[in-house]
């Protein structure tokens, strides 16, 4: 289990798309269109969690050039 590797943004965005264009699709059944939507949305809570801690790592120059932890 630790060798699992963490997904980037990007890959999270592209599984993101394909879950969109396979919910799209004309032969999606209520039943694979409910478990897509999970995924999605579960992919989506992980996306949000990724650029939370990606915007705590951002720093600020405030006018003199000095940083500060936004």
């Amino acid at each position: 289990m630790g060798t699992e590797k963490k997904e980037n943004l990007e890959e999270m965005f592209d599984r993101l798309d394909q879950v969109i264009g396979a919910l799209e699709g004309e032969n999606v059944s209520l039943e694979e269109a409910f478990g897509l939507y999970d995924q999605g949305m579960k992919l989506i809570r992980r996306c949000n969690q990724t650029i939370d801690e990606v915007e705590k790592k951002i720093l600020v120059l405030d006018e003199n050039g000095e940083k500060h932890d936004f």
